[in-house]
């Protein structure tokens, strides 16, 4: 074989026995019931597993299917929809599983290797590069995901959490989205992101996030506040409602306040609030540079955790 051939074997021979067939059979909507099928890669001995939150969210009963044609019941360990990643358990002790490796190290235009069963065609490997780094990604919730990858490795449905893999055979992504009707638009959870969320489910049972309890909107501030508050940033937060006893309620937050500043960093948006408020600023004073009434006040709040 030539050197492209034996590096695309290669990564799928140290990844493909851990690549696992998830089947929704029954999942609770607001519609009622309903299936769906994903994929998944264990990454544990003792058979933990990941994949996609969508694939998984609001599973009643899973089952996975091995390359060998084995099927088990599977568990739903625990789902970050904000990233669309999720853990589940299968039984037993496995010899097969697959590496976690650094989606920090990635370069564009390395070669990558999707495995999945898109579909339902099972094990199925396409192959392609990292088309780019660092990309945005809306996930379901509605929260922005940051540093996804993008590929062209040509995936479909059912593709959605499995392994995308360097020639060398360590998972650098987990496969989660095209953009219909687009060819080569594919994106990937960096591992990173998964590794840290896969941390957090484990220790904790879920993805520790703070918040101040707050609906918003990100506005755009006309040219004469820009030049009023002279600053550059057009973007902001305006607070539209919020519920008594949160964190925004008590801090003395108001509908109309426009949020400028969080900790004197500049917020230009809601996806910048999101992105603020990490597991580190839960219980912790933060100040809010607030525009009201005509000028700017400071408000002082501590955000706390979501149940």
């Amino acid at each position: 074989m030539d050197a492209y051939s034996q590096a695309v074997a290669g990564a799928v021979d140290a990844v493909s026995a851990s690549v696992v067939h998830l089947q929704v059979k029954s999942r609770v909507t607001a519609a009622g019931q309903s299936s769906g099928s994903g994929s998944g890669f264990i990454f544990t001995p003792d058979g933990y597993a990941l994949t996609n939150s969508h694939v998984v969210n609001g599973a009643r009963s899973l089952l996975a299917a091995y390359p060998d044609g084995r099927e088990v019941e599977a568990e739903v360990v625990g789902t970050d929809p904000d990233t669309d990643v999720a853990i589940v358990r299968l039984p037993g002790k496995h010899r097969e599983w697959a590496e976690l490796g650094d989606s920090a190290l990635l370069r564009q235009g390395q070669l990558v290797v999707a495995i999945g069963n898109p579909l339902g065609f099972d094990c199925t490997v396409t192959t392609g590069v990292i088309s780019a780094l660092g990309r945005s990604l809306r996930s379901q919730s509605g929260r922005l995901i940051d540093d996804v990858l993008q590929t062209d490795a040509p995936l479909n449905p059912g593709n959605s959490g499995g392994p995308l893999v360097t020639p060398d055979g360590r998972v650098i992504g987990i496969n989660t989205a095209v953009i219909a009707g687009a060819q080569g638009l594919c994106f990937a959870i960096a591992s990173n992101t998964a590794e840290y969320v896969l941390g957090e489910i484990l220790k904790y049972g879920k993805v520790r996030r703070s918040y101040l309890g707050l609906g918003a909107q990100t506005i755009e501030l006309p040219k004469r506040l820009l030049r009023e508050l002279d600053r550059k940033q057009t973007g902001a937060v305006r607070v539209a409602q919020f519920e008594s006893g949160t964190p925004a309620a008590q801090a003395g937050l108001v509908p109309g306040d426009i949020i400028l500043k969080f900790d004197s960093i500049d917020v230009e948006g809601v996806d910048d609030l999101h992105r603020l408020l990490t597991a580190e600023r839960l219980g912790k004073k933060i100040k809010l540079d607030v525009y009201r009434d005509g000028g700017v006040v400071t408000i002082v709040a501590v955000p706390g955790g979501r149940d």
